[in-house]
């Protein structure tokens, strides 16, 4: 009997925002590691362009501020026209916010919503719609824990992040009978530059982390990267409308 390798992406083509470092950066490196080609991106040309220096040939980058939003439909049609059709989006960038509640003011609010959602949401749409003509596709959506439970002085990024979720289930029933999946990660802590920093700055934090991890560890960027290849590939081809954390059991730590 022929082996088949259900996670074999070869010959699909992913498209990942925020692709240049962390979890983005993982995910391309995932994904490519099994078979896709990859178009990563972001905002920093230098960067981007050193990603895919160490992703190699199957990769490529394109710079764009999602937050500027009117671009959009002409960046997903310049992509699908020149770099070749989407099979695979994973929403990945975002940006956040640590500042008590009371302090936040109505457009620091509205900025984390306009790029942690309405980019989101508007970059989906326009991916749609070429998926739709196809009837196949990928969507993957990135949430976070402070969709899971309450966290302090996160309320944009918070409430940025539980939209993901509720478009992610919206987005499954609507889009699935049409054959496109869409599906939402939940990262847990994961050990890259940024949560080290703030960790090992706030070691109350850090301990509160790892005593509700049943782990007792952190995650590595490669742990998502390789959740993102799951939902994306045949394997989960069953799936969809679902929220899946990757935490090490933080979500349900008690």
């Amino acid at each position: 009997m022929e082996y088949i390798n259900q996670f074999d992406l070869t010959g699909k083509h992913a498209l990942v925002t925020g692709g240049g470092k962390g979890l983005g950066f993982a995910t391309a490196k995932a994904l490519v590691e099994n078979g896709a080609s990859v178009t990563i991106v972001g905002r920093n040309e230098a960067l981007l362009r050193s990603a895919c220096e160490e992703l190699g040939q199957k990769s490529t980058y394109k710079v764009v501020d999602l937050a500027n939003l009117s671009v959009i439909p002409a960046f997903i049609k310049e992509v699908e026209e020149q770099i070749g059709a989407i099979d695979i989006l994973v929403n990945n960038a975002g940006i956040n916010l640590k500042k008590e509640a009371i302090n936040v003011t109505d457009e620091e609010f509205s900025e984390i919503i306009k790029v942690n959602q309405q980019a989101v949401f508007a970059v989906t749409r326009e991916v749609a719609k070429f998926m739709l003509q196809r009837e196949r596709g990928s969507i993957v959506m990135i949430s976070s824990m402070a969709a899971q439970y309450g966290l302090p002085k996160v309320v944009a990024y918070t409430a940025s992040k539980t939209a993901i979720e509720g478009m992610t289930r919206s987005l499954a029933v609507e889009l699935s009978p049409s054959g496109i999946r869409v599906n939402c990660i939940a990262p847990g802590f994961i050990a890259t530059d940024m949560s080290a920093k703030a960790l090992n700055n706030d070691p109350e934090r850090k301990a509160k982390v790892m005593g509700r991890t049943p782990m007792g560890k952190l995650g590595e960027p490669a742990d998502i990267g390789y959740a993102v290849v799951y939902l994306a590939s045949n394997a989960a081809k069953y799936v969809t409308g679902v929220v899946l954390c990757v935490d090490g059991g933080n979500s349900i730590g008690f």
